[in-house]
């Protein structure tokens, strides 16, 4: 009789746990999507502005943005880099769209697709681009930073398509 009565106590505490932890992790999980989402707006907001310095304070000092032209180690590199890019080709309408967010270790990896119209200096020659982007999100004191990104086009960049 002791063992039954235990038994359905154990089940009986299960059951209420087990959705108390679901809800926990949704929470957690939206949370940590905000976080993404609010990264890449940010993001966004400075190529949109063709502002290399907030887009370069958005990486973490030692972080990484991989492009299809280069790749950038540390905060000031990936500011020239940025610098360079904005100058040469003035990109606006750009827009990421995170599809999935995956918390890796003491990260978070967002991935997704990225778009883009610019003009370029070269020929005054507008186009857009598009392709798919990750970025690795990791907490840098109280704040949310992109410790690399990486963004790679899915067509021809000197497409006017």
């Amino acid at each position: 009789m002791k063992i039954r009565l235990a038994v359905a106590l154990l089940g009986l505490a299960t059951s209420l746990t087990v959705p108390t932890l679901a809800q926990q992790k949704e929470t957690a999980d939206q949370e940590i999507r905000q976080v993404a989402d609010s990264l890449a707006r940010k993001l966004d907001e400075a190529w949109n502005n063709n502002d290399a310095a907030a887009a370069a304070a958005l990486y973490t000092e030692d972080g990484v943005h991989a492009s299809i032209y280069q790749t950038s180690h540390g905060r000031e590199a990936i500011e020239k880099s940025y610098a360079h890019d904005f100058q040469r080709w003035h990109p606006n309408n750009h827009i990421i769209t995170v599809n999935r967010v995956t918390v890796a270790g003491n990260g978070v990896r967002a991935t997704g697709r990225w778009s883009e119209s610019h003009v370029s200096d070269i020929g005054n020659v507008r186009g857009s681009n598009a392709g798919y982007v990750t970025l690795v999100i990791v907490r840098e004191g109280n704040t949310w930073k992109i410790r690399k990104s990486t963004f790679s086009e899915n067509h021809d960049p000197f497409s006017t398509n």
